[in-house]
């Protein structure tokens, strides 16, 4: 239900120029959930991040964030969010030290320790002006800056940019302290799938035109599986539809990416006059089956 809801967005519609990104998009993002946004880039990810922030109006569809209208947030809904948009850190023209000052007194739960913890970090002075900092370095101040807030919803749009791995998994520490409660709500994209693994419970993939699709982050690992299939001289290879989502041709095999169990699977592409004889299920991580779903190009 609606007021259960982190997000709501139903019917969402929006287009730029002839180009649709949306044609009734319904999505929900339940608080107290760690959800994944998903999808090549294009697809509308951080056009949604702007409709939800009030930052652009969509041509129709409605959206709630924390229950408020996302084109008329208010400024006590707006200190219930932390916002970090597209790895962007306004006024880097102050310091370490001044920036924490300007934030602390808009956000009642500010935790100040828990900001220099992870600045400090950085080995860098307190009087270092955040202009001067290396894309890595402000992007730790940025999420320094978010978990201070201690935000009911972290809306985070490609938390890893700018991070190395060890900034990366730092952040993914973090999270984990910050979901501790169990109260806390997290809508993200990132182009580093792989670290998703570690605490995103829902993911939605986002596709052109603005079908959206969730799964369980379990059972998606689960259920979508990854067959490899010895190529046979003679047979036609099997091509996307009906059960198989998608097809990757190798040197000597074809992988088939599919939701279907490999008896269903082979039946289908023996129907088809596909030969099926060696087929086998491949492991795959969360990156791999991201690349199978969407394909790789």
């Amino acid at each position: 239900m609606e007021q259960e809801a982190a997000i709501s967005v139903q019917g969402l519609r929006h287009r730029y120029g002839r180009r649709v990104i949306y044609d009734g998009l319904d999505l929900c993002v339940p608080r107290g959930r760690v959800v994944a946004l998903l999808g090549k880039n294009g697809v509308g990810k951080t056009t949604l991040i702007r409709i939800l922030m009030g930052f652009l109006r969509p041509m129709a569809g409605t959206c709630r964030v924390l229950g408020a209208p996302s084109h008329a947030l208010d400024e006590a809904t707006r200190r219930r969010v932390g916002l970090l948009f597209e790895g962007h850190v306004a006024y880097d023209f102050m310091t370490i030290a001044q920036i924490e000052r300007f934030h602390a007194p808009f956000y009642p739960a500010w935790n100040r320790d828990l900001y220099y913890d992870l600045v400090q970090r950085l080995g860098l002075p307190h009087d270092h002006v955040i202009a001067r900092m290396s894309e890595g370095q402000r992007s730790q101040v940025v999420l320094g800056l978010l978990m201070a807030q201690r935000p009911e919803l972290l809306i985070l749009d490609d938390y890893s940019m700018g991070l190395d791995a060890g900034y990366r998994r730092l952040f993914v520490d973090m999270m984990a302290e910050y979901l501790r409660d169990g109260e806390r709500t997290v809508f993200l994209t990132s182009h580093v799938i792989q670290d998703m693994e570690r605490f995103v419970e829902d993911i939605v993939f986002l596709e052109r035109g603005g079908a959206a699709r969730r799964f369980g982050l379990r059972d998606f690992l689960r259920d979508f599986c990854c067959y490899r299939l010895p190529k046979s001289a003679g047979r036609p290879l099997p091509e996307p539809g009906g059960s198989v989502r998608n097809v990757e041709e190798h040197a000597g095999h074809v992988e088939i990416f599919s939701f279907a169990a490999p008896d269903a699977l082979a039946g289908e592409l023996a129907a088809r006059g596909c030969a099926c004889d060696g087929l086998e299920r491949l492991p795959m991580s969360l990156e791999d089956a991201f690349i199978g779903y969407t394909g790789r190009y």
